[in-house]
């Protein structure tokens, strides 16, 4: 028998019990999954950050914690966490953040705002350039990155990607390093955040960066809050040089009524709904990882804990 502790919330139980007991089975496992498991008697972790779990160090059967979540910040630094870790990369959490991506990028690139928002009787004919003739940049080519990008480069969009580690993705101009960020930034029309949260990444995109984008630019941010300087941004939108930015992430969330984003008329704020963990296909990623471990298999998604992600 396996000892799977689901180590959420309560309302977590009633939304993984079902779909987890039906892919640990599905997979072939003879696994007990519950919220109550002894600390000695865990085999593997299941997992999504309260403060009920803080201390890894009596887990000491326990092979790796898997996490329900896309973003490992709250427990990568984690001293008592020895076991194996892997991040969420849920099939469904890639395709509803293609959607938002491509739907936004969209939305900038045809400047459907101006149509559905100004209705004032003044004929502006302006048709958009063609995809071919718009330069995209994609900060963060992880699996919801570089899937992003992909999708985009199908649109015929000019795609310029960038991350702190080589990456090369099929018709992306991909770039890395701190001079690499600048140069992928530079002139760019539309910006699309989809970094980890790290010490490296938080205010990735600062005064400078902003600066060589081109006058008018649109940010859409669906990745981490703290990868944007806030001052910076609101700076970059009041003087023109950003045109709009659409922000679904922020350091506090959720976003106090009194934030000034709320307010600026070139900001839409949306509640940290670009995309979401299903637990159906999500458990379907969980139960794949157990039945690797348990052959011998290498894990899913582990991550690089000097890189933080």
């Amino acid at each position: 028998m396996i000892n799977v502790l689901l180590a959420a919330p309560p309302a977590y139980w009633d939304e993984y019990e079902a779909p987890l007991g039906r892919a640990l089975a599905a997979a072939g496992l003879d696994a007990d999954l519950s919220m109550d498991h002894a600390p000695e008697d865990v085999d593997y972790i299941v997992y999504a950050p309260h403060k009920a779990l803080q201390d890894f160090s009596p887990f000491k059967r326990c092979k790796a914690v898997l996490s329900l979540w896309a973003g490992v910040e709250k427990i990568v630094g984690n001293q008592s966490l020895t076991m194996s870790l892997a991040r969420m990369v849920d099939p469904g959490l890639k395709k509803g953040m293609v959607e938002f991506v491509t739907g936004h990028v969209l939305r900038y690139h045809l400047g459907m705002d101006q149509h559905i928002l100004v209705q004032d009787g003044v004929w502006r004919h302006s048709p958009p350039p063609l995809a071919q003739d718009r330069k995209v940049t994609v900060l963060g080519l992880g699996e919801l990155g570089r899937t992003c990008a992909e999708m985009l480069v199908r649109f015929g969009f000019q795609v310029r990607g960038w991350s702190r580690s080589q990456r090369q993705v099929a018709g992306v101009s991909c770039f890395s390093s701190a001079d690499g960020l600048l140069e992928a930034l530079r002139g760019a029309e539309i910006v699309v955040l989809l970094l980890p949260d790290t010490p490296d990444t938080e205010n990735v995109l600062d005064a400078e960066a902003l600066g060589v984008l081109a006058h008018g630019a649109k940010l859409i941010n669906p990745g981490r809050g703290p990868l944007i300087d806030d001052d910076a941004l609101l700076a970059a939108l009041d003087s023109g040089q950003v045109g709009h930015a659409t922000l679904d992430v922020f350091r506090v969330e959720p976003l106090p009524a009194e934030h000034p984003f709320w307010a600026h008329p070139n900001v839409t704020v949306t509640p940290h709904i670009a995309s979401e963990t299903r637990a159906d296909t999500a458990s379907e990623v969980i139960a794949e990882n157990i039945r690797r471990a348990e052959a011998g298999e290498p894990l899913l998604f582990v991550v690089d804990r000097a890189a933080g992600y």
